[in-house]
């Protein structure tokens, strides 16, 4: 009877475990522009594919389950200029149905509930610039998330997305932090200085962040608590191995709080 008992018990413990272990795995949504229009030149924009394809084969190849929205949902415009046919990860997606899948159904925004997830990526490309800031679901998203420990992050262009949002005490989210996001050099070098509604590190300034960058198109990746971003395309593999590291850390500190 005593072993009866011991092996209940040692079931218990273990479903308890596993229900623990489900409910703090960690879900992240990937947000990209809908925005096709290059300005009033005649190109194509839209999302810049490497700042989708690295951070989420990091995330889903360390276990996390990741979302795709778009502002207008379906399919979500990729740059043309954005294809490297020397970068594994974006020869990767050309063979993922899955992903493909995500990026042509992409879920829209206003369709998102933020209490489903841990942490929201917003990936850069020159499209965001147009439809990423003054978007009351990114506003919406990005405050709910955030204020519930969350993680928000954003890539390159994508810091675009922040640029609006407030918290529930009327301050600026990024005010006061240090950020990193594209460059005005480096909109110079592409020739998009005098083409898109504004530039973003003179925005971001503007608003009170405190910008950190480096060379241009160099990796540069800078954590501020919770608020994780990215300078460029190179800065987006390590964006999402920081997101993994401090979804990690919290996983293991919920744990130990269970187990107190």
């Amino acid at each position: 009877m005593k072993l009866l008992i011991h092996l209940i018990a040692t079931l218990l413990i273990t479903l308890n475990s596993s229900s623990s272990f489900a409910k703090n795995n960690a879900k992240v949504l990937i947000v990209l522009t809908s925005h096709s229009q290059l300005g009033d030149t005649g190109k194509k924009t839209g999302f810049w594919l490497p700042e989708l394809t690295h951070p989420y084969y990091e995330l889903t190849d360390a276990g996390y389950s990741t979302d795709i929205a778009s502002i207008q949902g379906g399919m979500a415009p990729i740059d043309p200029g954005s294809y490297d046919d020397k970068d594994e990860y974006n020869n990767r997606f050309l063979k993922d149905p899955e992903l493909l899948s995500k990026v042509i159904k992409s879920i829209p925004i206003e369709n998102i509930d933020p209490a489903d997830y841990s942490a929201v990526i917003y990936s850069g490309g020159s499209g965001t610039m147009w439809d990423f800031p003054n978007n009351a679901h990114v506003d919406r998203l990005t405050k709910a998330i955030y204020e519930s420990n969350g993680i928000v992050s954003a890539i390159c262009h994508g810091p675009a997305a922040l640029i609006n949002v407030k918290l529930s005490d009327g301050s600026y989210l990024i005010a006061g932090k240090k950020i990193a996001a594209f460059t005005n050099d480096e909109e110079a070098d592409i020739g998009q200085t005098e083409i898109l509604p504004f530039l973003l590190q003179d925005k971001l300034l503007e608003i009170g962040a405190d910008h950190i960058y480096a060379k241009s198109w160099a990796e540069n990746v800078v954590v501020d608590g919770r608020l994780i971003t990215g300078q460029n395309p190179a800065s987006a593999k390590k964006v999402a191995t920081k997101i993994i590291k401090h979804l990690k850390e919290t996983q293991k500190n919920n744990e130990k709080g269970l187990h107190l």
